[in-house]
């Protein structure tokens, strides 16, 4: 600034600094504190008992200091061996050590056991320890995203570093986790009878989440949280249809309910585009084949006023829809997480699992290791976040190899890893589907008989309950309409048909 010219009028909270009287930037050193690891340390030295209430969370390279996460190991190592850890049987291990040179050497362990007054406060000392480990990695990460930030890469664009930011904090968010672990059996039994009274006076008497199917639901308790469930048939049975069904009945009901019953759904569609699901659910509700609606073959004045009102009724549905394609388990676990932030997700669905990929920084050798990986972060997932997952699979082809076409659990695709990870695996299978073609020429006696037969099967599915880890395995019936997509309970229909 020119000192000839006028100093303009600035607000009276901005003061002007000469030039060469610019404050720098304060100098900041990592979060640490060595007197709470000196003072951790000598009341391990003084009675060892302190590693059992401070080991099951804290780990050496925890420490600040290098020296004190060695001597840290080494107690450890000792306790493990059913060894007595003290200045003396320790001295040995530390005479040469040379970051303990300049501290003192060997006999810096007897400083830290007689500067001990006390051991009751060792697990205040060790929480602060890990909680300023935590501070320290979170830098490391604010460092790291400011990095990549700069640079400029082609594979890797601002939103896929947001994703992998958001990743790298709920990995240090579950690390920072250390209060988990044995809990006692009279606390779990308290929630368990909560959960048994909560369904009780439920008017739908779950424990888990209504799909709106009664006999799947009487058959499962409803869509339990932390499981995974696999649907899965082959292509043209109504997968995506079934579930679709359950998802938009789950919200439904939550809607209705205030939040009571039901859930919040977060819809993974890997295969289908969000507007052909929408489509769907609007034929479903509004009774109007999806083919008109596409084609545009509605009249005016009784199917687009019927389209309309289910269009209001879903727009407050609680249904949330992702369809991008090839999506990671990173991806999906962290807009699982953040729509759990946003809108208290409780279910979410994946269509298909076949068409996920996992992690992005995997290296798998195969597609049986591939979907290993994937079925595990999604069991992870509804562990992690306490919800269902409704992931669908495809079947393979051996189910059309076979006279009897009804699936079982061989028919997955690599279906160890599969059923494996799954809590509950359900089949849909439509006899309809293949007795229609069969259909012989029209006006023989055997075009008759496949008439009567095709009558026997219409508009029926079953629903094969094939593992259950918490109940009953077995076959419910639906009925089931294609030109709506639209499966629905058979009792109902049948009652409805008299």
């Amino acid at each position: 600034m020119d000192p000839t010219q006028p100093t303009p009028d600035l607000p009276d909270n901005i003061t002007v600094l000469p030039t060469g009287d610019q404050p720098s930037a304060a100098y900041r050193t990592q979060p640490q504190n060595e007197e709470a690891e000196q003072a951790l340390l000598g009341a391990i030295l003084v009675n060892n008992a302190v590693i059992d209430r401070v080991g099951e969370f804290l780990q050496a390279d925890h420490f600040f200091y290098p020296a004190h996460g060695r001597i840290y190991a080494a107690c450890l190592k000792f306790h493990e061996l059913h060894r007595v850890a003290d200045p003396v049987s320790l001295k040995g291990f530390f005479e040469r050590d040379g970051d303990l040179q300049d501290i003192g050497g060997a006999d810096y362990l007897a400083d830290l056991a007689s500067s001990i007054v006390s051991v009751v406060n060792a697990d205040d000392y060790a929480r602060t320890i890990y909680e300023l480990h935590l501070r320290r990695r979170l830098i490391a990460l604010g460092e790291r995203m400011v990095n990549d930030a700069y640079q400029q890469d082609v594979d890797s664009n601002a939103t896929q570093q947001i994703q992998e930011a958001e990743e790298r904090l709920y990995q240090l968010a579950e690390a920072g986790d250390f209060e988990s672990g044995f809990r006692g059996f009279s606390d779990v039994l308290k929630i368990a009878l909560e959960n048994a009274s909560a369904a009780l006076n439920r008017s739908s008497h779950l424990t888990g989440i209504g799909s709106g199917l009664m006999d799947i639901d009487k058959m499962l308790g409803g869509l339990q949280p932390s499981d995974l469930l696999i649907l899965a048939a082959r292509p043209s049975m109504g997968k995506t249809a079934l579930a679709t069904n359950m998802a938009f009945n789950a919200a439904k009901s939550y809607l209705n309910s205030g939040g009571k019953e039901g859930a919040v759904v977060g819809f993974f569609s890997l295969e289908m585009s969000a507007e052909q699901l929408a489509t769907r659910i609007l034929s479903e509700e509004a009774e109007i084949p999806s083919e008109k609606i596409r084609k545009g073959e509605m009249s005016k004045k009784t199917d687009f006023p019927r389209l309309a009102e289910a269009a209001a009724l879903i727009d407050r549905v609680p249904l949330f829809v992702d369809d991008t394609a090839g999506l990671t388990i990173t991806q999906l676990r962290t807009r699982a997480l953040r729509l759990k932030r946003q809108h208290n997700l409780g279910m979410i669905v994946v269509d298909y699992l076949q068409l996920m990929r996992p992690g992005g920084t995997s290296r798998v050798d195969n597609r049986v290791q591939e979907i290993s990986e994937i079925t595990r972060g999604l069991k992870m997932i509804a562990k992690d976040l306490n919800m269902p997952v409704l992931a669908l699979s495809q079947l393979s082809r051996a189910v059309e190899q076979r006279e009897d076409k009804r699936p079982q659990l061989a028919d997955l695709r690599e279906s160890g890893s599969i059923e494996q990870d799954a809590d509950v695996v359900m089949f849909i299978f439509r006899e309809a589907y293949y007795v229609s073609k069969r259909e012989p020429t029209m006006g023989t006696g055997e075009h008759a008989e496949w008439q009567v037969d095709m009558e026997k099967v219409h508009n029926l599915a079953d629903v094969i309950i094939a593992k259950q880890r918490h109940g009953p395995t077995g076959t419910v019936r639906l009925h089931f309409e294609g030109a709506y997509t639209r499966f629905s309970n058979l009792d109902n229909r049948l009652n409805d048909d008299l």
